[in-house]
């Protein structure tokens, strides 16, 4: 059964309590799912701090990866194609799920940067939305497989593409001849 096809009602009936039992702990189907869903998927997909930040990120990714590739993975996209026309069902999502993780993956890569396991001047919000972008598309086109490999390879790319990041240059006079 699909988040769309789901109903208050069956979810009440396979709970053995009333509608109202529902309405008054949550106030729609989207937000029953995604609480259900991140009682989970929080603790299959941590974010660790005893790591080297690179381990971290990709250890990370490869549980966040692991989870996607399979019904995990369908309950996110059902969400955020639900979420696509009902306003309600985003801002939950985003702020129950997504605001936190981002949030959480931001501040390890600045982290990394301040204790030097990173190279200075990275974007952690950009960062964090390269390592995750890739990972949605994949999880909602379906265009190449989500395995596990991958988070070893975003990793490494977007510590390349920081490394390789334009430093500031300092202006030099040049000296008339």
């Amino acid at each position: 059964m699909t988040v769309q096809e789901l109903s208050i009602e069956a979810i009440a009936r396979e709970a053995g309590v009333g509608k109202t039992t529902i309405y008054r702990w949550w106030p729609s189907k989207a937000a029953v799912v995604i609480e259900a869903f991140m009682e989970n998927h929080l603790v299959q997909t941590p974010i660790r701090t005893d790591l080297p930040v690179p381990e971290a990120l990709e250890s990370h990714l490869r549980s966040l990866i692991g989870q996607y590739a399979g019904p995990a993975g369908r309950i996110v996209s059902q969400i955020i194609a639900e979420s696509q026309y009902n306003e309600d069902t985003r801002v939950m999502f985003r702020e129950r799920f997504f605001d936190d993780r981002y949030r959480a993956v931001a501040e390890l890569v600045q982290h990394g940067v301040d204790n030097g396991e990173l190279p200075p001047g990275i974007d952690p919000a950009v960062f964090g939305e390269m390592l995750y972008a890739p990972v949605y598309q994949r999880l909602l086109f379906g265009h190449r497989p989500l395995d596990r490999k991958l988070a070893k390879a975003l990793v490494a790319q977007a510590l390349e593409r920081g490394a390789a990041a334009p430093k500031a240059r300092t202006r030099t006079k040049r000296r008339a001849a």
